[in-house]
């Protein structure tokens, strides 16, 4: 009776609702639980910005990515906690674990949100309604790991993002939290959005399509393809007009994980010194690097970001010969992509970030490479050795209890 077309693929989206928010309440229910309006990200006085707020806070025009400075102007009564970073990864976890009791074909697309395909499941949940069975696997994600899921379904998943858009409380209080879009209604569904509100659709080419008018998708289904193709060229024109119509992807990557990790710092002071920014960056690779061993992964690119004083923000990105998991190896890759940064700029900065993409599962096979041994990081089977047993005794005793001697003391930067 629920039973869509044969053929009709079953996509969802499963949203975690304010992740950051609702863990730093988890994690600290006696500040940050108690409180209305929570901003996570930082410190009072701090120079970082806002990761997320909560719907209280948002009312005040709080928004990710805004510096904590204007957010405290903007809502002088609020609560501001650091990211419970450590916090929402073991969330993560727990919530990949009920998912996958319900179809074996999840793919994490952040720490908060998961593609599943539950194509062909429909005989397994006994031909019920889809929206009946999102309901059902929302409720079993918050009675087991205490957080709740906004659910969009579709035939791909551009329309199961947009739903699980819809599906959310701060869009629509009085909504159940799941929204299926019908095969067939892809079109209908899509309509009734703006552009902006496409995924990919950015500042930039909105602003383009602004010069023509289209600020509503209902307008920009007039346009034909050729005309988008002569506007913005015939990639990005032949895309926005199959977007447009609701036409995506409806690959779901069942081993895929999330597919990047990144950690970054925004300095109480500006930085001048390379010493100082070179044991920042060591502080962000073993806090990254201990999570990326915890789940199992290797990075195969790493990229480097720097933000100077200015505002000026450069990066630098590595493809490794090698995927690297080990502290001495990362930062290797990590430290020479600084020095190359500072040495095409070399003025006081405000952040350093570091991230890890290309992740694999840290037991593949090595690749071999013709490279000279002298021209990349080897990493060695006695550093994975030392670092597996740093993250046994660190999970054992605390975090702190084994780290690099660098980082006892952190120049430029004020004591925990």
């Amino acid at each position: 009776m629920g039973q869509p077309p044969a053929g009709a693929r079953r996509i969802l989206l499963a949203d975690c609702d304010q992740m950051f928010v609702a863990v730093a309440r988890l994690a600290d229910p006696e500040v940050a639980g108690k409180a209305r309006l929570l901003v996570v990200g930082g410190r009072p006085g701090g120079r970082g910005v806002v990761c997320s707020a909560s719907y209280e806070a948002r009312a005040y025009g709080l928004r990710a990515g805004m510096p904590i400075s204007r957010a405290e102007r903007l809502c002088p009564k609020a609560t501001f906690v650091p990211v419970p970073r450590k916090a929402c990864g073991v969330k993560h976890r727990e919530i990949r674990a009920v998912l996958d009791e319900w179809t074996p074909l999840v793919e994490p697309a952040s720490v908060d949100e998961f593609y599943l395909d539950l194509t062909g499941t429909e005989r397994l949940y006994k031909d019920e309604a889809l929206a009946q069975t999102a309901g059902r696997l929302r409720a079993d994600v918050h009675a087991r790991a205490g957080l709740t899921l906004s659910i969009g379904g579709g035939t791909n998943r551009l329309v199961a993002k947009l739903a699980a858009e819809r599906a959310k409380p701060r869009n629509n209080p009085e909504a159940p939290g799941v929204l299926i879009v019908p095969p067939g209604q892809e079109g209908a569904f899509l309509a009734d959005h703006a552009l902006a509100e496409i995924p990919g659709v950015g500042p930039r080419l909105q602003a383009a399509l602004r010069r023509y008018g289209l600020i509503r998708v209902p307008e920009a289904l007039r346009i034909e393809c050729g005309a988008f193709e002569r506007w913005l060229g015939p990639r990005t024109g032949q895309w926005l007009y199959r977007r447009i119509r609701g036409q995506g992807s409806d690959e779901v990557d069942p081993v895929g994980e999330a597919k990047s990790m990144s950690h970054e710092e925004t300095f109480a002071k500006d930085i001048a010194s390379d010493d100082a920014l070179e044991a920042e960056l060591l502080r962000l690779v073993t806090a990254l690097g201990r999570d990326l061993r915890a789940e199992g992964l290797a990075a195969g690119c790493i990229t480097v970001k720097l933000r100077d004083h200015d505002f000026k923000t450069r990066q630098l990105s590595r493809s490794q010969p090698e995927p690297l998991r080990t502290d001495r190896a990362i930062f290797g890759a990590a430290r020479e992509m600084l020095r190359a940064l500072r040495a095409r700029r070399r003025v006081a900065a405000r952040l350093v970030g570091v991230s890890f993409s290309a992740l694999t599962a840290s037991e593949g096979k090595p690749q071999f490479t013709l490279l000279p041994a002298d021209t990349r990081e080897r990493e060695t089977p006695k550093d994975r050795r030392l670092a597996t047993a740093v993250d046994r005794i660190n999970a054992k005793l605390g975090e702190r209890t084994i780290r690099p001697a660098r980082l006892v003391r952190r120049p430029g930067r004020e004591r925990e």
